[in-house]
């Protein structure tokens, strides 16, 4: 019996130490489900679909982000803003939902990294369009995309998937995409599903657009456990020229050769306040796009 005893005890002893080791070495970040669906039952997404709600939908990437950045940082960005402008649109007497994350994007860009999954645009355009179905029969009426990820070719699959989803009426659906990015994607608007947000404008000096200033004090404000700040204080700007950032968004091979770190911007200037300011006031955008869009829709509906 004493052997036995001592057996369990040391038993108990391993498995207390593997745990605290692997919690240690491996920081958990936040749950992309949470503040989702995904955590209620189909019961209470009836509930809220009977009660008007729409839904929001943030489609991100799993891609590299310099060394500092984790790759769901496309996922975690969007996503905190989602939590935002949902509340904001709650707090109006606007119902809503939001579905979780997508995160298996186009990577055109920085497809040239370790890390960076590429999935084919038709291949994403499909899913999207079984995910409005699926929305669609639970008696969702409208959902809201944005990206957390700027490639030009996935934000077009977005808007190619938004432009179907209407052109099919499967589902209202809309891209709220913040204003420069839509300009230079060509979407107009109002126009097929496109929803411009009046995003604030980026911080003065050479672009910062990829695992720069913007997104490291993001993620400083949502995960800072994932943020290796150590690194980042250490990283010196990039300071491309205009013809080197044309050559960058070309992607590839090339736009590695350009930023062989794997960032665009000034990661040693980020902060955590910087990251939560900024999330406010693009969330708000987002909330005050959506709720253009649902007066316009409900003027429309009642003439």
């Amino acid at each position: 019996m004493r052997r036995y005893g001592i057996c369990g005890i040391l038993a108990a002893v391993l498995a207390a130490a593997t745990s605290t080791t692997v919690a240690a070495r491996e920081p958990s970040g936040p749950s992309p489900l949470a503040g989702t669906i995904a955590t209620e039952s189909y019961q209470e997404l009836e509930a809220q679909a009977s009660r008007g709600a729409i839904a929001l939908w943030a489609l991100g990437a799993i891609e590299e982000h310099g060394p500092h950045l984790p790759l769901m940082t496309d996922v975690v960005v969007p996503s905190g803003q989602l939590r935002i402008a949902a509340t904001t649109l709650k707090a109006r007497g606007v119902p809503n939902l939001i579905v979780p994350p997508y995160y298996w994007g186009v990577n055109n860009v920085t497809g040239a990294f370790a890390g960076s999954i590429s999935i084919r645009p038709e291949v994403m355009t499909e899913l999207m369009l079984d995910v409005f179905r699926s929305m669609a029969k639970a008696g969702i009426k409208r959902i809201y995309c944005v990206t957390g990820h700027f490639d030009a070719a996935h934000a077009g699959t977005i808007a190619a998937a938004v432009k179907r989803a209407n052109d099919e009426k499967i589902i209202e659906a809309r891209f709220v995409v913040p204003a420069p990015l839509g300009k230079r994607l060509g979407l107009v608007s109002g126009q097929s599903g496109a929803l411009f947000a009046e995003w604030p404008a980026p911080p003065a000096g050479e672009p910062d657009l990829h695992a720069g200033e913007m997104e490291t004090s993001a993620m400083l404000d949502l995960a800072p456990e994932l943020v290796k700040q150590d690194i980042a204080k250490g990283l010196p700007p990039t300071g491309l020229t205009p013809e080197q950032l044309a050559g960058w968004r070309k992607g590839g091979d090339t736009a590695r050769s350009i930023t062989p770190s794997g960032y665009l911007g000034r990661p040693a200037d980020a902060a955590a306040a910087k990251g939560r300011a900024r999330l406010a006031l693009e969330a708000g955008a987002y909330a005050d796009a959506i709720g253009v869009d649902l007066k316009a829709g409900k003027g429309a509906s009642e003439d």
